[in-house]
Formats: structure tokens, sequence, C-alpha cells
């Protein structure tokens, strides 16, 4: 079978590639449905795009690559056609959108988008080899048992990273790579919980709370949840991707209070009021609970001179823990790292080294905060490709 375009994936990226590419595309996935990251995300309501979306929400080896893609198809492209398929969203914290109803609505919009473009889908499909010769790609594919091979004049690579690999993700995308000569970066979990020895915050599991968590790269402030395994929540997810084992992360426990100020007034209006007690005003009971067996907070306020009141401020606004490790790819909701950008171009995410080749979507080293971030890349970065071998 020969085609114009061949899209590897059939999740957001891939979908989306597919939309834009014109009509001799097929695009092809091992899953028996497209779309299933999306279809999970958020809460099964998927967080599609931020309202904030910059290029300073983005991570990578090369901190500018992905903002051209990102100017020329924006969050407010994509919000566009979501209204244009009538699909009801909201906005939560932090300039994130959700889908009112099901994240299956925008699974439903990219197929819907993809049919009319007359690009074609297989399911059920997995690559078992890949040639390049004469201007074109020859793709041995397993067809639900059956062998088949694809010829194409374009080859988009759009089979994501390894998080979540329970859903079928794997590292194929990093082995076209090297396979045609493009370097892949350091690949490692990202927005992912934090895991510490077990017994450290069982007792206090469910927990949450709103706190900043920061070390010497970022900060974010957002909810801390937590959990059985450690630590959990978006600023923690957040604050991932810009950790690496054996380094430590701080919690501000009070972010924008002066908690010292704020403990010598209570000293001079309620002295008899136990250290504990009004902690627990300020913070969940049980969290105190715990902060007291780790920091010995015995006695009343009148007992705590102003050295004490300050030094105890401190630790609590510069809470200082030391992860075990990650919950690792099983739970990540993104790879970091991937193939590099040093090769590929920033307009038309094609290869330099083999023209024809595309590698869209999380299979890059771009790699977004999140709450839409990451979908947003998605979008934009399939545009760019597609559009491209639409134009030639």
């Amino acid at each position: 079978m020969m085609v114009q375009t061949l899209i590897l994936g059939a999740g957001a990226a891939g979908l989306m590639a597919a939309a834009q590419a014109g009509p001799d595309t097929l695009i092809i996935d091992h899953a028996k449905n497209p779309g299933e990251k999306i279809r999970i995300s958020g809460g099964g309501r998927c967080n599609f795009t931020n309202m904030h979306c910059e290029p300073g929400s983005f991570l990578g080896e090369n901190r500018h690559f992905h903002k051209s893609a990102l100017a020329r198809y924006t969050q407010w492209d994509f919000l566009d056609l979501v209204g244009r398929h009538g699909i009801a969203w909201h906005e939560k914290t932090l300039g994130q959108l959700f889908c009112d109803d099901k994240a299956t609505q925008i699974v439903a919009m990219l197929r819907q988008e993809m049919e009319k473009a007359g690009a074609q889908l297989w399911l059920k499909t997995e690559v078992k080899g890949i040639a390049h010769a004469d201007g074109r790609f020859r793709v041995a594919l397993d067809r639900e048992g059956r062998r088949e091979t694809v010829s194409a004049a374009n080859l988009i690579v759009a089979t994501g990273g390894k998080s979540i690999p329970k859903m079928g993700a794997t590292g194929l995308a990093y082995d076209i790579a090297a396979q045609f000569g493009h370097r892949v970066t350091e690949t490692r979990p990202a927005l992912v919980p934090l895991t510490f020895d077990k017994t450290r915050f069982s007792p206090i599991s469910g927990v949450s709370l709103p706190v900043r968590v920061f070390n010497s790269q970022a900060g974010f402030e957002e909810a801390l949840l937590f959990t059985h395994r450690g630590l959990s929540g978006p600023a923690i997810l957040q604050i991932s991707s810009y950790w690496r084992e054996g380094e430590e992360i701080a919690v501000d426990l009070l972010p924008g209070q002066d908690l010292a100020a704020h403990l010598k007034a209570q000293r001079k209006a309620q002295g008899r009021r136990a250290l504990t007690t009004e902690l627990g005003n300020l913070m969940p009971s049980r969290l105190v609970g715990l902060l007291s067996d780790e920091m010995d907070l015995k006695g009343n306020l009148a007992d705590l001179p102003d050295r004490r009141i300050e030094a105890l401020s401190e630790t609590l606004k510069t809470w200082h823990l030391k992860p075990t490790g990650s919950e690792g790819y099983r739970t990540a909701e993104v790879t970091l790292g991937g193939v590099s950008t040093e090769a590929i171009s920033s307009k038309t995410m094609m290869s330099d080294r083999v023209p024809g080749l595309f590698f869209i979507g999380e299979a890059v080293d771009v790699t977004g905060w999140l709450g839409g971030y990451n979908f947003q890349w998605a979008w934009s970065s399939a545009v760019a490709a597609g559009r491209h071998i639409a134009a030639r």
C-alpha cells in the first residue's frame, strides 16, 4: 500500500497531525482505541490546554525550540476548534481548561477532523520494521495478525514517551530516532509523585494543603498531598520535573504568611495557648501532630522566646525533605527528555538529516508544566508538521 503520509501513533499529536496533513494520510496505533491518554486525562475531563501557555513553561535541552510552533498554533486556536465542535469547557485554577462533560469529546472531535481531511485510521497495528530508500519509507506492519507493508513519502513519529507503560507506552520513537541518526537526550519520569520511606507519611495519608514547593531551579505554589508512598499533588508533580534522585526539595507550609510575626502576636494575645493548638489553626491538625514528633513542638506560646519562634518559622517555611525516588513511569504523566531537537526544524518538525521524517509531541525533548501545557505542545507541534506536509 502506498500513501503520502504515514503517522505512527494515534494519540493527541498523531490525531491532530492526521487532521492537517492532507487526504492521502494513514495513521496507525497498536491500541484498540485512539487517544487513550486523552481519555484518562484530567480525571476523565481532559485538561486540553492552558490559558497561560507561555514558552517559559517548557523544559528541554534547547529552551527556545518550542517557541515557533507554539506561536503559530496557540491555545486560542485550539480553543476555537473546541468551540466550533460545540464542546463546553470551564477554567479551573491557574488557567487550566477542562471539558464540562467527558474527555472523549476531544477524541471524537479529532477523529471528525481527521476523517474530514480524508485520513484513514488503523488500530491494533504494530510496527515491525522501517526502511528508507529512494525518498520513501517502507514500514512493515502487523495488522491484527496480518502482515502489511506501507510505503510513504512522509513518516510522522508521534508514538510518545515511556510514561504509563500499562497503556502500551514504549520507547519506539527513540529507537526510530537512533536508526536515522538522531540523538536522544536523557529520559526520566516527569510530573510524577515522589516517594519516601513507607513509614514517613503513612500516618497522615490523605492530608492535603496549599504549599510552595521549591528547589534551586524552580518553585510552585499549589496543593500538596501526603500519601502512603510519599508526596503527590500538583505542587509535587510540578517540582518533580526539576528534581533528580539524591536531591532535596523544600516546602513552605504557609506560603504568603509571616509565621514569626503571627506567633509573636498570638503569644502576646493568647500566651497560654499551646503551640500545637495555634499551628493547628493554620494547617491540618494531623500534619501538626507529625511535625510535633519531628520538631519537638511542645509548650505554650508564652514559653517561646523570639529566637525559638524565628527558628521554628524558618523550619516550617523551608521544610527540607529528601525523597528516596519517584513512582516512575508507572504513574508519570509525561516523559522528560526525548528526541533531541538539534537536528529537527522548529518550524516544520522535520528531520534535518532525513527529508520527510518528522517527530512531534511527547517523543520530542520538549516537556511542559502540569496543567494542559503538554497537550498544547502536542497540538502545536502536530499542526506545524501536518501543515508543512499539506503545503508541499
